[in-house]
């Protein structure tokens, strides 16, 4: 099966995979408490996403020379690893799967599909002044919603609002990198820098912090 990785630097990785039937022997290294949230996925294409992510995170850690600790979720949704020692991001959406992980820093990564009607629902998830600065196009609409997300699971806690409380500043469709922040919470006053790429009708965000 198909899998892109990048060595961002010696501490982190970026995989991404197609998501397909996998061989049970490609699943040795999965952990007995992730075996078993396995066999408890009773749909089949939900079960593929949750393999190939798995895969995909383990293809990352190989890259940089480290064994798979075995990953959960905590309270908040985000992915702990078991032996609590570096950070993971996962994503999956169309056939594909992405993983990202870090010795040191927080991460956050996300995958979307390019929509039309993500510039209908825009402003939902965006604040008057991102409205004033974007492009009505979906691929537009769909890097900030992609960047917001990406923010969101870096921070990795819940009652964060997309519109009210992370902020992106202005881009235009073809930038690479958009900076972003999160306001009115306690303890949340830096800078986030989100990495931005198009793959065919999909676009990937990752953020390390």
């Amino acid at each position: 099966m198909q899998t892109k990785i990048e060595k961002i630097d010696a501490s982190s990785a970026l995989a991404t995979k197609i998501i397909g039937e996998e061989l049970p022997e490609s699943l040795s290294f999965l952990s007995f408490r992730e075996k078993l949230s396995m066999a408890n996925i009773s749909h089949p294409k939900k079960k593929q996403e949750w393999i190939s992510s798995r895969l995909a995170i383990y293809q990352a850690l190989d890259c940089l020379g480290l064994p798979y600790p075995g990953f959960y979720k905590d309270k908040h949704g985000k992915s702990q690893s078991m032996n609590g020692e570096g950070h993971v991001s996962l994503s999956h959406t169309l056939g594909l799967a992405a993983a990202i992980y870090h010795t040191d820093k927080s991460v956050g990564l996300d995958l979307e599909p390019i929509r039309e009607k993500v510039v209908r629902i825009g402003p939902r998830f965006l604040s008057k002044s991102e409205l004033d600065f974007l492009e009505e196009n979906p691929h537009h609409y769909t890097m900030a919603w992609s960047a917001k997300e990406s923010i969101f699971k870096c921070q990795g806690k819940r009652g964060v609002s997309f519109r009210e409380n992370i902020l992106l500043d202005p881009f235009d469709i073809n930038s690479e990198k958009i900076t972003g922040k999160i306001v009115g919470l306690p303890n949340e006053k830096h800078t986030y820098t989100i990495q931005v790429s198009k793959m065919e009708n999909l676009i990937l965000t990752y953020t390390i912090w």
